[in-house]
């Protein structure tokens, strides 16, 4: 009874500090989730940055850490930690070898893992989980919690600290979820992650997911609102789950289902429902926003309470907007590799900007036409808008796959004909364009006056951020690059398939590193600090 005592007393000793932790880094210029707030603009505030980066010669680089094979998440910064999610292709623990899919965080002083989570693949089919594909799903921190879809269509809530303070609960079977079915557990360690809860989406909404679970999750009061990415079947033909819900509502403390939308968007889904939610105040009212796998944009009232267990709402819907209204909208299946004419989907993050509401929308990279528009549309009105609530749209080159950037007046976005334009978001005039040998899978990134993005050649560009086209550098990384660049305590995080570079502007010696996030582990470490 005396030794319980004791390790009780120290778990709570530990959790204490990691609270005093937080506490004492809440001040620094973290980016705990994907965009700016919870509106998803992909602008920073930060300043100091640099306009060039030498992976060769280590200029402006402070550290770099070794990824998987494939990498298609966003790195995310909060408390001294930095998460990614990638593969296993360079396993950092020899116990779990194979095709899995990995969290890391690292530590935001010197790159060193400091933990990772790692999950199995689905063996339903590769269309269920796509090989190498990794963890797409970009994570979401509030406080001492992440928040993250796994590959496996698992909402997933990890302690910030892994297993390093003990297993919390009240979850306790991380050996065995680590591991394929019929595999022997491999018991977890310090350098493993902690779920604190898990809400399997596949299982308790009939989702029929497809590709990959993609998504990054939206906190909204003591709710999380979360992608399901139900799609299409093996054949693409067909909606296995028609029924199924696109958009979901969990308790964040529990991870109970408490809430989903009632549109039945699943016949009307193209080939996957790819985009993550949105927030936005309209007149004071806030609003969800969501990008359905039919093209639709739809905005949602915030559920305000939780009902008794068992009690599922129905979202409030409040208004839709259909971003290619005269596409085929019936039997859409029939179009699938018509490169001219087809229903249009968006894999793209709606942004909310002075009740604005900024998409874009076309047809599908690999199964629709080669049509795609950037759109602006007024979030004040109510009901169906879609003649009433677009202020202008813009023609883009051959698919996309970005989330539009806006920052004093400008609406910077990438497409997959390989450029990337600058708009003006009032009137949707176009100032200039760029174009680059690769196509753009990632989004820009708006910070101390700069635009960085990075394209599926490698090629890492930096532009002023303005109507005048200045490009500042170009950079060949080496490797594909899918994630958006991301800025938080004077640092820039890129990410290409197998590396993240922290780079920093090394020459201002001013800007003193953050403190350390916890003890960096040799064995784990696996990067270069300069």
């Amino acid at each position: 009874m005396q030794r319980r005592s004791c390790c009780l007393a120290a778990r709570a000793l530990a959790r204490w500090l990691g609270v005093v932790m937080l506490a004492v880094h809440a001040g620094a210029a973290d980016q705990p989730q994907w965009g700016l707030g919870w509106s998803r603009n992909m602008v920073s505030e930060e300043t100091g940055l640099p306009d060039s980066f030498d992976p060769q010669t280590g200029r402006n680089i402070k550290w770099v850490a070794r990824l998987g094979t494939e990498t298609h998440s966003t790195p995310i910064v909060a408390h001294g930690r930095v998460f990614i999610g990638t593969n296993n292709g360079a396993p950092r623990d020899p116990r779990h070898q194979g095709d899995r899919s990995v969290l890391m965080c690292f530590a935001e002083r010197n790159g060193d893992l400091l933990w990772q989570l790692v999950v199995p693949k689905l063996t339903n089919s590769m269309y269920w989980d796509w090989p190498g594909a990794g963890i797409c799903s970009t994570p979401t921190v509030e406080s001492n919690r992440v928040y993250l879809v796994s590959n496996r269509g698992e909402v997933l809530c990890l302690d910030l600290f892994g297993l390093t303070n003990g297993n919390d609960g009240p979850f306790l079977d991380e050996a065995r979820h680590a591991v394929p079915a019929g595999s022997e557990p491999i018991a977890p360690g310090p350098h493993d992650a902690d779920i604190l809860w898990r809400f399997d989406i596949l299982r308790e909404c009939g989702v029929r997911q497809h590709d990959q679970a993609h998504g990054s999750p939206l906190l909204h009061g003591p709710f999380l609102y979360v992608n399901t990415s139900n799609g299409v079947d093996d054949t693409h033909r067909h909606i296995a789950s028609p029924d199924a819900p696109s958009l979901i509502v969990l308790d964040k403390q529990t991870g109970r289902l408490v809430a989903q939308d009632g549109e039945r968007i699943g016949p009307r889904i193209f080939h996957s429902t790819w985009s993550s939610p949105a927030l936005g105040e309209v007149n004071g009212r806030s609003l969800i926003f969501f990008c359905g796998g039919d093209g639709v944009v739809y905005a949602f009232e915030p559920v305000r309470s939780a009902g008794p267990p068992g009690q599922v709402a129905r979202l409030k819907k409040v208004w839709q907007f259909d971003g290619d209204p005269t596409a085929p909208k019936e039997d859409v299946h029939r179009y699938l590799t018509n490169r001219r004419e087809s229903p249009s989907n968006i894999k793209s993050m709606p942004v909310f900007y002075r009740n604005r509401v900024y998409v874009t929308v076309g047809g599908d990279l690999w199964w629709g036409k080669e049509q795609a528009w950037l759109k602006c549309i007024d979030a004040t009105q109510t009901g169906d808008i879609t003649r009433s609530g677009e202020r202008w749209s813009l023609p883009l080159d051959r698919h996309v796959m970005s989330t539009p950037a806006i920052r004093d007046g400008l609406v910077f976005v990438a497409d997959c004909g390989h450029k990337v334009h600058c708009v003006d978001a009032d009137t949707g005039r176009e100032y200039w364009t760029h174009e680059a040998k690769g196509e753009f899978w990632a989004s820009t990134l708006v910070a101390d006056g700069k635009v960085y993005i990075g394209t599926r050649r490698g090629e890492f560009f930096v532009f002023a951020a303005s109507k005048d086209k200045r490009l500042l550098s170009e950079t060949d990384l080496g490797a594909p690059i899918s994630g958006t660049a991301t800025a938080a305590n004077g640092v820039l995080y890129v990410a290409t398939m197998e590396r993240l570079y922290a780079v920093r502007d090394l020459a201002r010696r001013s800007l003193a590193p953050p403190a350390s996030a916890g003890a960096p582990s040799p064995d784990y470490g696996q990067s270069t600090t300069r």
